[in-house]
């Protein structure tokens, strides 16, 4: 079948489609506004995470290109070729459905977070202890230097446990020690959005520990432009450098690099404790035990449950394309398998993002 027959048969699912794509981007942006849920984790969930970080970086190289090009005399024939990689079909309704998901859960969240400390803070910490498990899991396969692979090592613990302590001191700072300045806000905004690379790492979980999570909630309520702007530009910034950064530790360091994420996580659970003064002092448990306990626990069971099936889909995938590259080998006389034969027999075909 052509291209053009190909499009032309994608047409009548195009509208389903971009309403799944917006249902997609409607629940990252809800995991984006809840510490310890990470909205990468959410995008592999749903089955968007490698078309929207291809796209993010095929969409930062023709920005890069343009603003090398354009001063040279070259034009835009290199920038415009990489804009036309990014999938805009999927793109723009996963913006759409993330913003206003993000508007939406803001103003729910806020509120109860001033009103109920304790409460919301337990909730945060099952949600981030479960997430725990991401990072480590992805450590332990991911494989050695010399391309073998190994559960934890001792030397990966240490490491992992020096992480952990930086982690603890650095949120045991006083909330007073960071103020929102225009520089703090452009730093965290571009260190947040990693969490869009880096399943089992929260956005909002990063702004709690740098004391800017109210406040950006905030800002998203009362419509505060300048400090959106501000959080804008961070955010750009961190896409165009950050992410492009972690992708490359991704791909070449992958294993020590989570293995130092896990230490990170374990160790800003600190600042999740639900009993703490306003210097972030840790407090003994009063008479709210059992409803934090209860918090916790219903946190906890969320993000396992993102996780099971994040694992589930994962493995579904694989037999689809393990199936796919079966019924294309040649058999054992060197040919092909037989006409007729179903490329997805006993696995669901691989959808593609842009046809839902």
């Amino acid at each position: 079948m052509g291209e053009t027959q190909r499009h032309r048969a994608a047409k009548p699912s195009s509208w389903p489609a971009h309403g799944l794509n917006l249902v997609r981007g409607a629940l990252i942006g809800t995991a984006e506004t809840v510490p310890g849920v990470s909205g990468g984790t959410v995008a592999l969930v749903v089955g968007v995470y490698d078309t929207a970080i291809g796209s993010a970086s095929r969409l930062v190289t023709g920005v890069r290109l343009a603003v090398a090009d354009l001063p040279r005399g070259r034009g835009l024939s290199r920038a415009l070729h990489e804009v036309r990689q990014v999938q805009w079909r999927v793109i723009v309704p996963l913006l759409v459905g993330m913003f206003a998901a993000l508007v939406l859960m803001a103003g729910l969240v806020e509120g109860w977070v001033e009103d109920q400390p304790v409460h919301s803070r337990a909730l945060f910490f099952g949600l981030v202890l479960a997430s725990l498990w991401v990072p480590f899991s992805l450590a332990s396969r991911a494989p050695l230097p010399n391309g073998a692979s190994s559960p934890w090592r001792p030397g990966e613990v240490v490491v992992a446990l020096v992480s952990a302590a930086a982690a603890f001191v650095i949120v045991s700072l006083p909330p007073g020690e960071v103020e929102a300045t225009p520089l703090v806000i452009v730093a965290a905004a571009a260190i947040a959005v990693s969490a869009l690379v880096l399943p089992g790492l929260s956005g909002s979980f990063l702004l709690l520990t740098f004391g800017l999570y109210e406040r950006t909630l905030s800002a998203v309520n009362e419509r505060d432009f300048g400090y959106l702007g501000l959080f804008a530009l961070g955010a750009l910034l961190g896409l165009a450098s950050f992410v492009k950064l972690m992708q490359w530790l991704l791909e070449n360091r992958q294993r020590i690099t989570l293995v130092v994420l896990t230490g990170v996580v374990a160790g800003c659970l600190r600042a999740l404790w639900p009993w703490q003064d306003e210097d972030r002092a840790l407090l003994a448990p009063d008479g709210r035990l059992g409803a934090a306990i209860g918090f916790a626990a219903l946190g906890f069971v969320v993000v396992a449950g993102f996780a099971v099936a994040e694992h589930i889909t994962k493995n579904r995938r694989e037999a689809a394309a393990r199936a796919a590259e079966a019924a294309t080998a040649p058999d054992g006389a060197g040919g092909r398998h037989r006409a007729g034969a179903q490329p997805y027999a006993g696995a669901a075909a691989p959808r593609h993002d842009t046809e839902g």
